[in-house]
């Protein structure tokens, strides 16, 4: 049996205006993820408990089939796995993204999308500056930094108490209300403070404001943790796996469940990804595992962006260069099942993610066809096969059984 995942990150939405009273799902011209709900079934699943922030790690989480109630640590110690950085027992990673805040405002949490070089060169001097033996800075892709606490021996001022605000949450918005609070706060209040003074006249602003781009104005920190533990998805389903993703989070993730990373070139996580090259690399991936999945970020982008056609844009793109090869490729191999799915619902409206049903899509071996015409918001919510705990529809996907009790139309709770 072959596997395939295919996650259009945050591509769940609501009803636009702008498009004519559609989604982006049902607004896009997506055959390919069509043809998948017609050969098999479609439902939705909660990803995101109530009791956790909506967003793509602890989303990605239950996707894969780990309960994120049970698992979930924090963001960066999820992309500090996914950079090789070693964890202590009394260590704790912190986002550490690259912002433009104007009269306190977060004018865009990615820094005008400041490319990984100059991001580098500013986390250099933060480290220089700000760091030492036990605040250590390290630099990522783009605007997504880390910084590690390292505790050796003693324990961190945070706690699961600390409350950090994602910077996306906060676009177009004030932020005087949404600094770090609770157990260690204030060292990282202090950082982000430190660091406006820092990146005033640093040389990466300057030439950026020469070139009229956005300036870097300090940094945001947030989605802390300790160190994650996961049982190896091989063990938990019997499948071994392989990820194609831009995304430190996903590619840590991929550490953690034991699978392949591949890295694809032109994989940017940003909307001018390189979707053919992900498709192809994924086809030539089913050579050499049971399962791979691929994951695009730029429809979670554009929602970021409130743009409706470039979000509809990167879902057909997805569907042409991703799912269509994909599928196409699993059929030669016989025994088959795709899956599509989002993480979590970004929509357009609040341009952050949000709690909420994702509609997902399956098709393949023993899997009968349910009378479904598309794939989209409205047929999930309509459906009858429904997961409130969205991290058993791995289990599903990847065991169920055409002579089960679970058959289509029925609620799988």
């Amino acid at each position: 049996m072959k596997y395939a995942i295919i996650i259009p990150d945050g591509c769940a939405d609501e009803p636009q205006e702008s498009l004519g009273g559609k989604t982006p799902l049902e607004a896009a011209d997506v055959p390919a993820m069509d043809a998948i709900a017609r050969a098999g079934v479609v439902g939705r699943a909660c990803h995101v408990p109530q009791a956790l922030p909506p967003g793509s790690d602890v989303a990605n989480l239950s996707l894969f089939g780990y309960n994120p109630i049970e698992h979930y640590t924090g963001r960066a110690p999820l992309e500090a796995v996914a950079q090789g950085i070693q964890l202590g027992p009394d260590d704790w990673a912190v986002r550490c993204n690259l912002v433009t805040i104007e009269d306190q405002v977060m004018r865009d949490f990615t820094a005008g999308h400041i490319s990984s070089e100059e991001g580098a060169e500013m986390i250099r001097s933060l480290q220089e500056k700000l760091g030492s033996d036990r605040l250590q800075f390290y630099p990522g892709v783009s605007y997504r930094n880390l910084l590690v606490w390292r505790g050796e021996g003693r324990p961190a001022p945070f706690s699961i108490d600390t409350r950090t605000t994602p910077p996306h949450d906060l676009t177009d918005k004030s932020v005087l209300d949404d600094h770090p609070r609770g157990p260690g706060s204030d060292l990282l209040v202090q950082l982000m403070g430190d660091s406006v003074a820092l990146f005033a006249d640093h040389p990466v602003n300057v030439r950026r404001r020469q070139q009229g781009k956005l300036p870097c104005t300090n940094i945001w920190l947030w989605g802390l943790g300790g160190s994650p533990h996961l049982e190896p998805f091989a063990r938990r389903f019997g499948v071994q796996g392989a990820m194609i993703t831009a995304v430190d989070l996903l590619r840590g993730l991929a550490v953690l469940l034991g699978w392949r990373r591949i890295e694809v070139p032109g994989a940017t996580g940003y909307t001018d990804t390189d979707y053919a090259a992900k498709g192809r690399y994924a086809v030539e991936a089913l050579k050499d595992v049971d399962l791979v999945c691929v994951h695009v970020e730029a429809t979670d982008e554009a929602s970021h962006e409130g743009d409706a056609a470039g979000k509809v844009k990167a879902l057909e793109e997805i569907d042409r260069h991703i799912v269509g090869p994909v599928h196409a490729a699993l059929k030669g191999y016989g025994e088959y099942r795709i899956l599509v799915t989002p993480d979590h619902p970004t929509p357009l409206r609040i341009k952050t993610h949000s709690h909420g049903y994702v509609p997902w899509t399956i098709a393949g071996a023993g899997i009968e066809p349910g009378g479904f015409a598309a794939y989209d918001d409205s047929t999930g919510m309509k459906s009858e096969l429904v997961f409130d705990d969205g991290w058993k529809v791995m289990e599903y996907f990847i065991h169920v059984d055409p002579r089960s009790e679970i058959r289509r139309h029925q609620r799988c709770r």
